[in-house]
């Protein structure tokens, strides 16, 4: 069976993506590491257990291990603001009966995970990635062995959701985003833009969620109430966007995706307009680029990712809802 690390900044739409992961039968999440970003790692690791013990049930719950508490090099960034205080609409949802692993660091247990089942691990993250990052820089030689990563990160080939160019997961440490899709293994992106109208929860969708009435089915409806307050302020109408689901969702059923397009990927940490801005390079962009350059744009001539541009977003929804409403 695939085995899967995820690691994640969990405020309510990670949340989401943590229940359907841990619910699909077809992989194995053998740990979840918390990282700052949505909201401090603190709080992110009691959603983070209480997700999974919601999902789950306590007795089954993966290793949790607490990670970094601020971003490689810039101050702390959070979307309490998007998500609610504690990250999850604050409405007393959060009350975990499991505790992280003790004195194991997030890079440390990824690390250990990666060598203990050599090309084997792939790398679920749905946060700021300055766990990874840690763990490439502390141990190259294991972390090549990653199978690939998976990624809710950059806008893809849209706007961004925190500056008109960078997404949030991004800009919350651009460094560290920069290390991972420098680093050498192959990333598979779900960018923001992914995270369409037609991927999103309506009032029908919600309330048949609530109508099933499972445990997982309600907590994931009421953990999102104040992300859809935020959206329908944006968009004039209330709906909950999704995008770390919607971007870990091809990991889990590669027949929902519809386009994807091999990249070289350049991560922009040295404009501070531009900060976090993620440029991707098709087939045609880099041959435009390269008639301009003897050597070639950057050196890079080989795709460092793959990034999935379209969805089959109504099998999406549907195989998501089977999740959550299943007893």
């Amino acid at each position: 069976m695939r085995k899967i690390i995820i690691d994640t900044d969990t405020g309510s739409d990670d949340a989401v993506a943590i229940m359907m992961c841990l619910r699909e039968p077809s992989v194995d999440v053998i740990a979840l590491t918390t990282v700052s970003g949505n909201v401090p790692v603190e709080q992110a690791t009691l959603n983070c257990l209480m997700s999974a013990e919601i999902a789950v049930g306590a007795e089954n719950v993966p290793p949790v291990y607490v990670g970094a508490d601020r971003p490689l090099m810039r101050s702390r960034v959070h979307a309490r603001n998007v998500h609610g205080t504690d990250g999850m609409s604050d409405a007393d949802l959060i009350h975990p009966t499991v505790k992280p692993v003790e004195g194991v660091a997030a890079c440390d247990a990824i690390i250990e995970l990666v060598k203990k089942y050599p090309g084997e691990v792939e790398l679920a993250t749905i946060g700021p990635v300055t766990n990874v990052a840690l763990a490439m820089m502390k141990d190259p030689e294991t972390m090549k062995q990653l199978k690939c990563i998976w990624t809710m990160g950059t806008a893809g080939f849209g706007p961004g959701n925190t500056t008109p160019v960078s997404e949030f997961n991004v800009f919350a440490d651009a460094e560290a985003y920069k290390v991972m899709m420098d680093f050498g293994v192959h990333v598979y992106v779900g960018g923001f833009d992914l995270c369409t109208a037609e991927a999103a929860w309506f009032r029908p969708d919600t309330d048949a969620l609530m109508a099933a009435g499972t445990e997982a089915a309600v907590y994931a409806v009421r953990c999102n109430e104040t992300l859809a307050k935020f959206v329908e302020g944006l968009q004039g109408e209330p709906r909950i966007d999704l995008p770390d689901a919607v971007s870990l969702a091809p990991m889990l059923w590669d027949d929902i995706v519809l386009e994807k397009k091999p990249c070289v990927s350049h991560v922009v940490t040295d404009n501070r307009e531009c900060y976090g801005q993620v440029i991707f390079y098709d087939n045609r962009a880099l041959a435009a680029m390269d008639s301009g350059f003897e050597h070639g744009y950057y050196g890079k001539t080989e795709a460092n990712c793959t990034v999935i541009t379209r969805l089959d977003n109504a099998l999406y929804k549907k195989r998501l809802a089977e999740l959550l409403t299943a007893r």
